[in-house]
């Protein structure tokens, strides 16, 4: 697609603002109706459907971070002249068509939109059936925004195929695809891989670890994990699973210690063996396939490891390569434990809660990424873009 100008991108920024600003009873009579359809029993998804002012305002705060962040597209990342007189600059460029693939949040219609536009690319917004009245609501606030600003509507478009339909146009799409990013759990991730025919770039799964070594701080064990599993159950960077060491001092109270505070925050807690010997009327989990789950709900798996490699080596294979911490006041293991473990986001005594784009200054973002190609972690505006070689000779030939 045609390159535009910075001026003229800001233009349909300030333009879209205004229009949240001037529609918040529509965008919420929208969502009224999505919320009104849904069936309220997926607490999670619940969470993330449902809209407030507090929510808009949050849009409106995506944008204004985009608008005041520098154009990424045409920034020089080296530039060299050969022997041979050859200039040679390689310079960002944007991905061309993103399509991502979302469910039940209508604030990404906006916030992945304003990052994809912005870096020149072209965005399919397939949201789930769930948010149907709202996506619509807001891609029309966006659509006038382009309409006022003198460019075309396809820049950004709503998709509402419904499975087989997206199915299809995954294997056949009817116009070129660059990149598809679905953003959402484990079924949804793999319906795109085994359909795509373009690079897939996987969001949204998280089943986060938190490592409790023998030299920590049992209050800020608890702070942190109180924040990491009750603060936003919704989010892909919630707690899931917590490892405390054997060899911590005493083990055993500390471990009902933490059953209950979990439980009077009305958390649910699941158990390996070794932790049901201490806590013998909590639930055992009867298969390993539960250490792979992200849980998405007020529940916690409590397990235990005898070594710091035990703890890194589980976290490695269980994990969804999104996020861990280790809680521990020795900085030489936390630096072990943080170069071994095999995630997008590392913590030191942290809460996961922080793997956001917001949180890690990197403003809005379109998801966070758990592949290491070409970008890990969250994708905010300056990811959103892939690279070109501009070659300029004189009659050079190759002998």
């Amino acid at each position: 697609m045609k390159l535009l100008s910075e001026d003229k991108k800001n233009d349909v920024l300030v333009s879209m603002i205004k229009q949240i600003k001037a529609n918040y009873p529509a965008i919420l009579e929208a969502n009224k109706k999505d919320i009104e359809a849904f069936n309220k029993e997926d607490q999670a998804m619940y969470d993330r459907l449902i809209l407030n002012e507090k929510k808009i305002d949050g849009m409106i705060q995506a944008i204004e971070e985009v608008h005041v962040q520098a154009d990424p597209v045409g920034k020089v990342i080296e530039s060299k002249t050969l022997d041979s007189g050859l200039e040679i600059i390689n310079k960002t460029a944007p991905f061309g068509t993103i399509m991502i693939i979302y469910e039940s949040r209508p604030d990404v219609t906006v916030e992945a939109t304003v990052l994809a536009f912005k870096a020149n690319n072209k965005i399919l917004l397939k949201g789930g059936k769930e948010a149907i009245h709202s996506n619509k609501a807001i891609v029309e606030l966006w659509h006038k925004a382009l309409a006022e600003n003198d460019l075309s509507t396809d820049y950004i478009q709503l998709l509402t195929m419904n499975r087989e339909e997206t199915q299809e146009f995954l294997r056949n799409p009817t116009e070129q695809l660059d990149l598809i990013v679905p953003r959402g759990g484990e079924r949804l991730i793999k319906f795109v891989k085994d359909h795509a025919k373009c690079a897939v770039l996987v969001s949204g799964r998280g089943n986060n670890f938190l490592y409790v070594d023998p030299e920590s701080d049992w209050q800020q064990v608890i702070k942190v994990i109180l924040n990491a599993k009750t603060h936003k159950i919704s989010a892909c960077n919630a707690l899931d699973k917590i490892l405390v060491n054997t060899n911590i001092a005493d083990y055993e109270n500390k471990l009902k210690d933490l059953d209950a505070i979990l439980k009077s925050n009305g958390v649910s807690v699941l158990v390996d063996a070794n932790v049901q010997e201490v806590l013998n009327e909590n639930t055992l989990i009867q298969d390993e396939s539960v250490w792979y789950e992200e849980f998405l709900e007020m529940k916690c798996l409590v397990g235990t490891v005898d070594s710091l490699e035990e703890a890194i080596n589980q976290i490695n294979k269980y994990s969804g390569g999104h996020s861990a911490t280790i809680m521990t006041t020795n900085k030489a293991t936390a630096q072990q434990f943080m170069e071994q473990v095999d995630c997008a986001a590392v913590y030191h005594n942290a809460s996961t809660r922080f793997t956001d784009g917001g949180q890690l200054g990197a403003g809005a973002e379109l998801a966070i990424s758990t592949d290491k190609l070409h970008h890990r972690g969250p994708l905010g505006l300056k990811e959103l873009v892939t690279n070109k070689y501009y070659v300029y000779g004189d009659g050079h030939v190759r002998a």
